[in-house]
């Protein structure tokens, strides 16, 4: 493995990002640390991630560390800390993102969403955890919001801890041009793969984008798997949201295209259930959430999506469900 050194002479463009996980065991094979991009072209009406949809900096409050000073409103040059109830509304239209709120929060209640980080400082970061990813087979997993949106800086990302010997993954929507699909597909070791929603018309009303290009980067990729010799893995995710995604329609024409275009390269077709947990996200960006009392999914109903799955012939042993569920209906 090649060391990480403060000196290397890298690329030096940044990107921001919102938050670095270590030891996650479901962003990829082993355990791994994934960092999360900001940005995304979709608009997802469940998203677990709404710190990571917009592009630029951001800020948000977290109101079980407020302690009532007010010192962001007195700090506050544009108005847009007001006094609230419950402590502090933020007037997002006035925001200038100055950071004078955060300088002067005491409490740490106020933070920015994202942090600017090179690329030779992710390498470092993630080099932190070399031991884990060589005792328990992990590496670095790109997710977001969208790191496709960012293809140039992952590309480079990816190459540089490949040339240091760790496994790389992208966490991908697939909405992307086909050029930046191409630029990373050859650092990549494994991708993780959204499969949604199957008719185009319930994927532009519920992500504000069609699928049809989403579906065709994914078969690009299966074809650029078949014609390389190296490994390189394949895993579909769909996320199981209640009336939108978890219908036994959907599923089972999620399944039939896995079958007809893809099923001699995917290794695994994850079936993510939905949980209610990002709700406290929302309420530090000053969001309301369709899905904040949506209750999580019981085995009762992940059954039946998984018999849906299945009943084309797709093989048992390919197919997993992440996530809580519960033991069944209240």
């Amino acid at each position: 493995m090649k060391q990480c050194n403060e000196g290397d002479d890298t690329q030096a463009f940044t990107s921001l990002i919102f938050d670095i996980y270590r030891g996650t065991s479901h962003d990829g094979p082993g355990l791994r640390t994934t960092i999360f991009f900001k940005g995304c072209p979709l608009r997802c009406t469940w998203c677990q991630n709404p710190e990571g949809v917009n592009g630029g900096q951001e800020l948000w409050w977290d109101e079980r560390k407020c302690i009532g000073c007010l010192l962001c409103n007195e700090a506050c040059e544009s108005g847009a800390n007001i006094p609230g109830d419950n402590g502090i509304h933020i007037d997002r239209s006035k925001c200038s993102i100055c950071g004078a709120c955060i300088k002067a929060c005491p409490s740490k209640a106020m933070s920015f969403t994202g942090q600017e980080y090179t690329i030779e400082q992710l390498v470092c970061e993630s080099l932190k955890d070399w031991d884990y990813f060589q005792s328990f087979g992990g590496g670095v997993t790109a997710s977001g919001g969208e790191p496709l949106m960012q293809y140039k800086f992952v590309a480079e990302l990816f190459k540089q801890l490949k040339n240091r010997g760790v496994n790389t993954a992208l966490d991908t929507s697939g909405f992307a041009p086909k050029a930046a699909v191409q630029a990373v597909l050859p650092f990549a070791d494994c991708i993780l793969y959204d499969l949604k929603i199957m008719s185009s018309k319930r994927h532009q009303y519920f992500t504000g984008r069609p699928n049809e290009l989403v579906l065709e980067n994914v078969c690009d990729i299966a074809e650029y798997i078949r014609k390389q010799n190296r490994i390189m893995k394949l895993w579909i995710r769909t996320p199981l949201i209640p009336e939108v995604t978890a219908i036994g329609e959907n599923i089972s024409q999620i399944a039939q295209f896995i079958k007809d275009k893809l099923y001699d390269v995917v290794e695994r077709w994850e079936l993510c259930a939905f949980n209610s947990m990002s709700v406290a996200k929302y309420k530090k960006m000053g969001m309301d959430w369709a899905f904040q009392d949506v209750k999580s999914m019981d085995e009762t109903t992940i059954e039946r999506l998984k018999s849906y799955a299945l009943s084309n012939g797709f093989a048992s042993d390919k197919l997993i469900v992440s996530g809580f569920v519960s033991k069944g209906e209240d």
